[in-house]
C-alpha cells in the first residue's frame, strides 16, 4: 500500500522543497496520484510514494502536514553570502548547496537546473553555499 492511496483533493501537506501545499487533483488513470498546489504559486504532480515530477528526486519529498518531522533538516542560516566566482567553482567541484524555497538547504543535483539558473539570473547569491561538511 503506497503512502498517498487515500489522498482526496484539499488534504493539506508538507513538501521538503516548496514547504506547505495543498492537494489540488487527484488522477485516477495516470503515472501520477495528485497534483499539489503550493504557496509560492507552484504546482507539481507527485506518484502515490510522494515523489515529485520534476528534478532528481528518487525518493519521497512530500508528506502529509501532520505526519512530518523536521528536526533532522538543515534549515541552518547563511553566515557567509558567497561571490558569483566562487558560486561557480564550488558548482564546478560539486560542493555547492542551494536553499529551497521551503528554506531547507539541498545538493544542487537534486534541483532543477531552470531553477539553479534563475537563482543565478536573477542574483539571488544567498541561497548558496559550501556544503555544509565541507565548510573549513
Amino acid at each position: 500500500m503506497a503512502y498517498f492511496d487515500n489522498v482526496k483533493v484539499g488534504d493539506k501537506l508538507y513538501g521538503l522543497v516548496f514547504g506547505a501545499g495543498e492537494v489540488i487533483q487527484v488522477f485516477e488513470e495516470s503515472h501520477y496520484k495528485m497534483m499539489v498546489s503550493f504557496k509560492n504559486g507552484y504546482e507539481v504532480p507527485y506518484t502515490d510514494d510522494g515523489i515529485p515530477g520534476w528534478g532528481n528526486f528518487k525518493k519521497q519529498t512530500i508528506f502529509y502536514k501532520n505526519d512530518i518531522d523536521l528536526t533532522d533538516v538543515d534549515f541552518s542560516p547563511l553566515t557567509k553570502v558567497l561571490s558569483p566566482k566562487k558560486i561557480i567553482k564550488l558548482r564546478e567541484k560539486k560542493k555547492l548547496e542551494i536553499r529551497l524555497p521551503s528554506g531547507i538547504w539541498s545538493s544542487l543535483k537534486k534541483c532543477p537546473k531552470k531553477y539553479i539558473e534563475e537563482m543565478l539570473e536573477n542574483e539571488n547569491y544567498h541561497l548558496f553555499r559550501k556544503k555544509a561538511n565541507d565548510n573549513k
